[in-house]
């Protein structure tokens, strides 16, 4: 899959593709669909498929801290959308002048002039442009004007309601990760870089691999049963022909540590039997069940019993089910 990061990127030779547009939070089964249409129609056209989609989120920009949690940062995003076959990824800033856009430069220039789109492909819920003023309709006629066909994507359903991002965040919070992997179409996964922390872990015997989760809102809260993917073997982290080494397992804790007077929120993840290096590997977590809530103990001792007791947990939990 090719990124291109800015308008200012677009080249001649990416004139020519079958375009959709929007947020694709957790690129789930909606999504899915709609980029499994595109990537039909762009086969039968003989042009690339491409996905227009911005940094931050338009509602994040919006609704700054009372917006909902995301369910991918870019990083994840770009690696699921890399998996479905998509060709062209165009990342475009969202900020001031992007939200006064009118909604004419988005069909008539962006799409016609910049990507020479064939033929574009939207929800049927899909709003854009200032003041949400752009539509299907409005689409649907550029495209008349312009020469590029227009098709609209009916709403995805799973047991009789519509597939959407805060149905899965619903299921995340309520812990049913089941039902989270039939809406995403694949398992609830964070990854990030293991940066250096306090070390308390450590101290108190349970070292864990910190992932810092920047200025996002994390879609869980609490203590799971995780795998742990990118785990280097002695130093290599392949065989030389893309075979990763095996997943490990692993309890993670996602949250602001109250206990000992965190305030930054981040995930943290013991991996069981595991005594080497973490720092600065590129991690894929995988969530399998939830164990409790975040709690505030009274003292480190208390807060100790409670790890070894979630630990314990754990393991049962992947005996069980291994």
């Amino acid at each position: 899959m090719e990124i291109i990061n800015g308008i200012h990127n677009i080249r001649s030779e990416h004139h020519g593709n079958v375009i959709t547009m929007g947020n694709f939070d957790g690129v789930h089964l909606g999504h899915q669909q709609i980029l499994s249409t595109l990537q039909q129609r762009g086969e039968e056209m003989g042009v690339p498929s491409a996905l227009i989609t911005f940094e931050p989120q338009p509602r994040e920009y919006f609704a700054g801290s009372e917006v909902p949690p995301r369910l991918t940062r870019l990083r994840e995003k770009v690696q699921v959308l890399s998996d479905t076959g998509l060709d062209r990824l165009v990342l475009l800033p969202f900020n001031e002048r992007t939200a006064r856009t009118r909604p004419e430069w988005i069909t008539d220039e962006l799409f016609h002039q910049m990507l020479g789109a064939k033929h574009v492909i939207v929800g049927d819920d899909f709003r854009f442009g200032r003041d949400r003023s752009g539509n299907f309709e409005m689409i649907e006629r550029v495209g008349q004007e312009l020469g590029y066909s227009v098709g609209r994507m009916d709403t995805v359903e799973h047991l009789g309601d519509r597939v959407s991002s805060t149905r899965i965040r619903a299921a995340l919070k309520a812990g049913d990760f089941a039902m989270a992997t039939a809406l995403l179409g694949h398992e609830y996964f964070i990854m990030g870089r293991v940066v250096y922390g306090r070390q308390l872990g450590r101290q108190l015997g349970v070292p864990t691999a910190n992932i810092r989760l920047q200025r996002y809102k994390a879609a869980l809260e609490g203590v799971y049963c995780v795998s742990v993917e990118g785990i280097s073997v002695e130093g290599v982290s392949d065989d030389g022909n893309n075979n990763r080494p095996e997943p490990l397992n692993g309890i993670a804790n996602i949250g602001v540590r109250p206990t000992v007077d965190g305030k930054e929120p981040l995930l943290e993840v013991h991996v069981f039997d595991y005594t080497g290096n973490l720092y600065n590997e590129l991690l894929t977590i995988r969530f399998k069940r939830k164990l409790r809530d975040e709690q505030t103990f009274d003292g480190i001792d208390s807060l100790k019993v409670q790890i070894d007791k979630d630990i314990a947990e754990a393991r049962d939990w992947f005996t069980t089910n291994a």
